[in-house]
């Protein structure tokens, strides 16, 4: 079994509670960090650790709290994006879930080491149970003497907020995150300047992913060079997994990461192989807006070596043969899945969910779902190929957000690597329409 921070102590009854999760161990971080370290003490252990944002970015998430700018007079905030509205993610919804004081712990730690005395958790609107199982966690934790003012004696005051998203897949960017909590649509805004210099209430900002910010107590517990010395490289620690599709084991799973994807997905430990009778053909290995990748090479990389679970390994090759880790929202196809259905869903999703700020985005993504839904139901054209190409690459680079990119590359990853397929519905439209019917050409199954 490997390594275990965040879900070690999953199976404990009673867990989401106060009582339980201090007997656990349960905010001797927070006693740690608050009363024999100092804030900047607290980001140097997080700095050394390497851990990298978890909500899809993998930015060096100790690197982007030295960015937050500390002018005299002025208020610092922390917001948690819990809005995960990524197709194929859910770690962070089963992390607040089962664990709400392990966020609530990770909370009080990031807080203090960014010097804010009001912090956010924004949740994914739909998760209204959520909000209260974090606003029963948070009660708990004030009642103990974590939150409130003068926590432990230490004379640092915290006040901790949950508010409910706005119901749409843009505001999980953190720009248009920050709109919507300050009760505005949730647009993105252009940057610069950036949230660490004007963020929530045009004042600096820390914006950190759920699974991001629940490191932090392991970390202070146990301190930054132990978390870096787990994984590979600059894969540091471990990564919550959200496994889904055609898998005997569909659930959330933390990897140390380095793990070889083969075992990830084969091994008993984690996702149990591909359903009985059936072989593996494509893996969308991010969440949905990462490119997708043929069974060959999700396993291995150019050179032979097998793909591992890391940042790196993954985007091996580029976009031509290299996917990204993103939130790790890990979806698995097998042969009878129809790769231009998929790709027209997920088509739909960005069409639907673009705020309509950037031309490119607002026009290109209605073009994509358009277009593919042609091809699908028999309609298409040879043409139709090359312009769905076209279309991805003057709406990638050219958004004022990643939701271009995000919409983009699905469908460019998609004719590159099944070309065949989307040929096929093409050529054979009575026969590719019919119920059910699969695209069984030369496919590279494992």
């Amino acid at each position: 079994m490997g390594k275990k921070i965040l879900l070690e102590h999953i199976n404990v009854p009673g867990i989401e509670t106060y009582d339980v999760y201090r007997k656990q161990g349960g905010y001797t971080a927070v006693e740690k960090a608050l009363k024999t370290m100092t804030p900047d003490e607290v980001v140097e252990e997080v700095k050394k650790s390497g851990v990298r944002g978890r909500g899809g970015a993998g930015f060096p998430m100790g690197m982007k709290w030295s960015f937050l700018a500390k002018p005299e007079g002025v208020p610092r905030y922390l917001v948690c994006n819990a809005d995960e509205s990524e197709p194929g993610t859910f770690k962070d919804h089963y992390l607040m879930k089962n664990l709400p004081h392990v966020l609530i712990e990770g909370m009080i730690i990031s807080s203090y080491a960014l010097g804010a005395n009001k912090s956010f958790i924004y949740v994914r609107g739909e998760l209204m149970y959520v909000v209260r199982i974090l606003e029963k966690a948070i009660a708990e934790a004030k009642a103990a003497g974590f939150l409130g003012k003068n926590i432990l004696g230490t004379g640092y005051d915290l006040e901790l907020v949950v508010q409910p998203g706005g119901g749409a897949y843009i505001c999980g960017e953190e720009t248009a995150l920050l709109e919507s909590l300050e009760g505005k649509r949730g647009n993105p805004r252009n940057k610069p300047p950036f949230p660490a210099v004007k963020g929530l209430y045009q004042s600096p900002t820390v914006v950190n992913n759920v699974e991001s910010i629940a490191t932090t107590s392991w970390i202070i517990n146990n301190g930054g060079e132990a978390y870096a010395a787990i994984g590979i490289g600059r894969s540091a620690g471990t990564k919550l997994i959200s496994a889904s599709g055609h898998i005997k084991k569909p659930g959330v799973y933390e990897i140390e990461l380095g793990v070889p994807v083969e075992e990830f997905i084969y091994s008993d430990e984690w996702c149990g192989g591909i359903r009985d009778g059936h072989h593996l053909k494509a893996v969308v290995a991010g969440g949905s807006s990462v490119p997708i990748l043929p069974a060959n090479l999700i396993l291995k990389l150019a050179n032979g070596d097998p793909r591992l679970m890391t940042y790196e390994s993954l985007s091996d090759g580029g976009f031509q043969t290299g996917t990204m880790l993103g939130s790790g929202g890990f979806i698995v196809f097998d042969e009878t899945s129809c790769i231009v259905r998929n790709t027209w869903n997920f088509a739909r999703f960005y069409h639907h969910e673009s705020c309509g700020q950037c031309s490119p985005c607002r026009e290109g993504t209605g073009w994509m779902e358009r277009v593919l839904h042609r091809i699908e139901y028999g309609h298409g054209n040879q043409h139709d190929i090359d312009l769905l190409v076209d279309v991805a690459k003057k709406i990638e680079g050219n958004t004022i957000c990643p939701l271009g990119d995000a919409a983009a590359w699905p469908v460019a990853s998609a004719i590159r690597h099944f070309r065949d397929e989307f040929e096929w519905h093409i050529t054979n439209p009575s026969e590719a329409t019919q119920p059910g019917a699969v695209f069984k050409g030369d496919m590279a199954l494992v």
